[in-house]
């Protein structure tokens, strides 16, 4: 089924200049319009900058980077923390037609080398928590020439601010980024990858200022916004929800140098858009559930845990298109306005805040219970490779449970064994120095191959199924979702933190699983159970039968063939960047099952 929209009209209120077709005229258009407004700060305001300030700067860098030898088409990296000098670098190399990309600043030594490499990259910018591991490979890197660092030179580097003072006060500034066009690549993005090298995949500025555009418009972002960057912007969803969508529309920009304190951030920062990977949502579904059921007033902990309650059962309603009983609707209306609406408040989530949730399915009862507490969540899907997302679910297209219809102007369809296919403005140049893998990714008609199996419905709502290559065919040649399986077991107990389901070509499945540390954590406390570590947690009996206890009951929403019939719960953590996770938080599905081969295969009884 195929499903196509017409192209937006980009008449977005909040767009500094409808008509720019590069990020560098966007950023000029916002730096003219917003001028003494602020275009990046820190937390509290420690460090803020505003649009004139910004330009100023970016202007000196550029002069700098020049100097230096960084024109166009060159590779310019940046190894840094969410933080303001992270933007500016970013945002000067773009003003010399240069490609400007980030490095997951938990790679290894051997990754370093591979990207720099593949790159051919001449200039990093980073500060002094990683300048070793640059420093460490940078003998085996014969094309990079420079390293500055953020916070002051050390031995083998540079001062960042040395390289603005070489800049030559005469650079043409003005005529440099006015010949960057639409067709130069804007970024690299180096996928994480759960198997084998990264793919580098090029992006230019008309994918990503149309992609901002179209995000501007189906958002409702103002003029003047307010966004977050936290996560990694080696990952290109930070890089498309703040970044770039601040250039188009002169959004002030609070950099989150950790990403622990980006939940307590947005009380204060209060943004107009905002992006959470599963896992903020599940803690913040968490941490809000045990606040209501620690809530000492025994009538406001029973009317807080009853406003909840009544606002599932309005949204289950909704979504099945049943009309809500008045009096049902009146109850929600009343404890929305005398309880949910100070919740929503003190966490900062403001009326027509547009929030969103991508890189892997949320839990239904995740989504529930936000839509109940009167903050939707609109689950999107995207890959790198189409800008980052190509679905969105939006505020009056809504349906739980999908990744929402293909963006305005952007089409999607199933091909005949169930792939997704995506194609528009928002596909990718390419991968870089390998035509091969790109011609298998986009064929001759534009249409990117996702590697997703999905559904489309009769109203145009993408449902996400699998990734192609992970489903599970069992040695009866059943063939089932392990992500699927995965999410019903998880939601089985707060307990479960991610569990891996194992069954191709075997008898029946079983699930290797890991605590959720705060789940863990407050279990221990209602239990009374002492601990010095997540290991001696996984030893103790009452956190082992719980464990089994959720599996059972994730079990009774699984049919009979999916069900888990063995487990394994592991002394471990996995980390986003680990063995077992990508910094995306994708399961490394191969490198688990070669890491854990004998406890796999002590549950088929081996």
């Amino acid at each position: 089924m195929s499903t196509t929209s017409t192209n937006p009209t980009d008449q977005a209120a909040g767009l500094a200049a409808p008509e720019v077709s590069t990020l560098c005229e966007a950023f000029q258009a916002s730096a003219v319009r917003c001028g003494d407004a602020p275009a990046l700060r820190t937390p509290g305001g420690a460090v803020e900058i505003t649009w004139r300030e910004y330009a100023d700067r970016v202007r000196a860098l550029a002069a700098g980077l020049a100097a230096h030898g960084i024109g166009h088409g060159d590779t310019v990296a940046s190894m840094l923390t969410n933080r303001p000098e992270a933007h500016l670098i970013d945002t000067a190399a773009l003003h010399l037609g240069a490609t400007p990309f980030s490095i997951y600043n938990t790679s290894s030594p051997e990754q370093l080398e591979y990207v720099l490499t593949h790159a051919d990259c001449r200039l990093v910018v980073t500060e002094r928590q990683f300048v070793d591991r640059v420093l460490e490979v940078r003998a085996k890197l014969p094309a990079l020439q420079y390293v500055f660092v953020v916070e002051g030179a050390s031995a083998g580097t540079a001062d960042l601010e040395e390289m603005t003072a070489a800049g030559d006060p005469d650079f043409d500034f003005e005529g440099t980024w006015r010949a960057v066009t639409p067709a130069d690549i804007a970024t690299l993005i180096y996928t994480s990858g759960t198997t084998g090298p990264p793919k580098g995949v090029e992006l230019t500025h008309d994918n990503l200022v149309w992609t901002g555009k179209t995000w501007a418009e189906i958002t409702d972002q103002p003029a003047g916004g307010r966004l977050m960057s936290y996560l990694p912007m080696a990952h290109l969803a930070d890089r498309v929800v703040s970044h770039y969508l601040a250039m188009l529309t002169g959004a002030c920009i609070t950099c989150v140098a950790e990403a622990k304190a980006a939940v307590p951030a947005v009380a204060e920062t209060r943004p107009t858009l905002w992006l959470g990977v599963p896992r903020v949502w599940e803690k913040l579904q968490a941490s809000l559930e045990g606040r209501f059921g620690a809530e000492p007033d025994e009538g406001r902990r029973a009317a807080l845990k009853r406003a909840i309650e009544a606002g599932i059962e309005r949204v289950r309603k909704e979504q099945a298109g049943e009309t809500v009983p008045d009096e049902l609707r009146s109850e929600c209306e009343l404890a929305d306005a005398e309880l949910l609406a100070g919740v929503r408040k003190q966490l900062g989530f403001d009326p027509g805040a547009f929030l969103l949730s991508g890189a892997a399915p949320l839990a239904m009862h995740v989504l529930e219970f936000f839509a109940a507490l009167g903050c939707p969540i609109n689950e999107g899907y995207g890959m790198t490779e189409s800008s980052a997302v190509a679905t969105m679910n939006t505020e009056g297209a809504r349906r739980l449970g999908s990744v929402g219809r293909p963006l305005p102007g952007t089409e999607a369809r199933i091909a005949e064994d169930g792939e997704l296919l995506v194609r528009g403005r928002l596909v990718m140049r390419g991968y870089r120095k390998d035509p091969e893998k790109t011609a298998d990714a986009v064929d001759a008609d534009g249409w990117l191959y996702t590697g997703d199996i999905a559904e489309i419905d009769g109203d145009g709502f993408v449902k996400i199924v699998d990734r192609k290559k992970e489903l599970i065919i069992n040695a009866a040649g059943k063939n089932m979702s392990p992500a699927n399986i995965e999410a019903a077991i998880k939601a089985g107990s707060p307990l479960i933190g991610v569990p891996l389901v194992i069954g191709d070509a075997r008898p029946y499945n079983t699930a290797l699983i890991v605590l959720e540390p705060e789940g863990a954590a407050a279990f221990a406390a209602q239990h009374g159970i002492e601990y010095e570590s997540l290991e001696d947690l996984a030893a103790d009996e009452r956190v082992r039968a719980e464990v089994a206890a959720g599996v059972e009951r994730g079990n009774a929403t699984l049919s009979r063939v999916e069900q888990i019939k063995k487990h394994t719960l592991l002394p471990s953590e996995w980390i986003p960047g680990g063995d077992e996770l990508t910094p995306t938080l994708k399961l490394k599905r191969k490198p688990i099952a070669t890491k854990y081969a004998d406890v796999i295969e002590a549950m088929y009884g081996g």
